[in-house]
């Protein structure tokens, strides 16, 4: 009988686990879009309707950005101040139907900060793209801005 009793309980607790287990692998991480520095260089190329938003830092920015990005200076985008600076541009963002490619400086934690706080906003997921690698691994020279 003990036999018994114990084999229920080790079925039990097998049970248990994996449907606490189960639970835990159903816990799916947020997914985020990504463009690769190339794909962005041939919309340039083709005149492709995009919005490059730029969160470096300003001294980055200033020193290397891509032409036509928009400044924010809003790196690492965890703040309220750094979501102070992304604030001016929602309305215009909202507005508009053109992909938006984030480029912060190594297409990391700030970029999916500036993704969150701009879906808060009610920009669709679907046109936030994040540059992948970031400015600091942009390989097309001739696309810098001459500063």
């Amino acid at each position: 009988m003990k036999k018994l009793v114990l084999m229920m309980f080790t079925a039990l607790v097998a049970v248990g686990l994996a449907a606490c287990s189960s639970d835990n692998s159903n816990a799916e991480e947020k997914q985020y879009n990504y463009i690769s520095a190339d794909e962005v260089k041939q919309k340039i190329e083709n005149n492709e309707d995009m919005i490059l938003l730029d969160i470096q830092p300003e001294e980055e920015f200033n020193s290397h950005h891509i032409v036509g990005a928009i400044p924010t200076y809003a790196y690492p985008a965890k703040s309220a101040e750094d979501h102070a600076k992304l604030e001016p541009l929602v309305t215009d963002l909202k507005n508009s139907e053109h992909p938006i490619v984030i480029v912060c400086p190594g297409g990391g934690s700030g970029a999916k900060g500036t993704i969150d706080y701009y879906e808060e906003q009610g920009i669709p997921s679907e046109r936030l793209i994040i540059l992948e690698k970031g400015q600091k691994n942009w390989p097309h020279k001739d696309l810098l801005a001459d500063k």
